[in-house]
């Protein structure tokens, strides 16, 4: 199932994706939440503090995904990806793998040749890194995502060592001319990463696509 949560503070999400993940059971159906946060910096379990530089007034909020630093903001579209992997049959390596593939195929719909690299999970047009991804296992089943850069305010990625990178530079799809609203990339990226999970079909949570009040999305 596909659900669209709108723009949101990360805790509160945050929270829901723990609670969706402890909550489940063998016959809950997987989700993929797309979201546009407000500015906030994520630490993963393995970061240091050294990778947070002048963070000034957006908050820095430790999580337990894997990974480093990572920025959110207003103008990127994140998805969180709710699984039951062992369901699914797919191990940690072979699912980002489908989660960067996806991304990589929806780019190149927009003419932007991109790449993953193996040893830094996430993907890349050039050396300059446009998507970030960041994943946690708990019982079989996975919940943070990833992020894709569209159309946003990149100058609090010069505030930290993104994803303990220091110098990464940071690109999105506006560099290269593309102008697109949240919604487009995450109707153009959604089904890709539906079928590189192995899905033939998906619903799509239509009442609740927008206006969401505090309760959890799932209520």
């Amino acid at each position: 199932m596909f659900r669209a949560l709108g723009r949101r503070e990360y805790q509160a999400v945050f929270q829901w994706m723990q609670s969706f993940t402890v909550g489940r059971d063998a016959a809950t159906v997987d989700e993929l939440w797309w979201v546009e946060h407000l500015p906030v910096f994520t630490q993963g379990m393995a970061g240091k503090p050294e990778h947070v530089l002048a963070p000034g007034t957006i908050p820095v909020i430790q999580v337990d995904r894997g990974g480093q630093v990572t920025y959110h903001g207003p103008g990127q579209l994140v998805v969180y990806c709710l699984l039951d992997v062992r369901r699914l049959g797919l191990g940690v390596r072979a699912l980002v793998s489908a989660l960067e593939a996806a991304v990589i195929e929806a780019l190149a719909t927009y003419g932007i040749a991109a790449h993953a690299r193996p040893a830094a999970p996430g993907v890349y047009v050039g050396e300059a890194k446009i998507a970030s991804l960041g994943l946690r296992i708990r019982q079989g089943c996975s919940y943070h995502g990833l992020s894709v850069n569209v159309d946003m305010d990149l100058e609090p990625f010069s505030r930290i060592n993104p994803c303990g990178y220091p110098g990464l530079r940071v690109t999105q799809l506006r560099d290269f001319g593309i102008k697109l609203t949240l919604a487009a990339v995450a109707k153009d990226l959604l089904p890709r990463l539906g079928r590189n999970l192995g899905y033939s079909h998906y619903t799509i949570d239509r009442e609740r696509s927008d206006g969401y009040g505090g309760d959890p999305p799932w209520d």
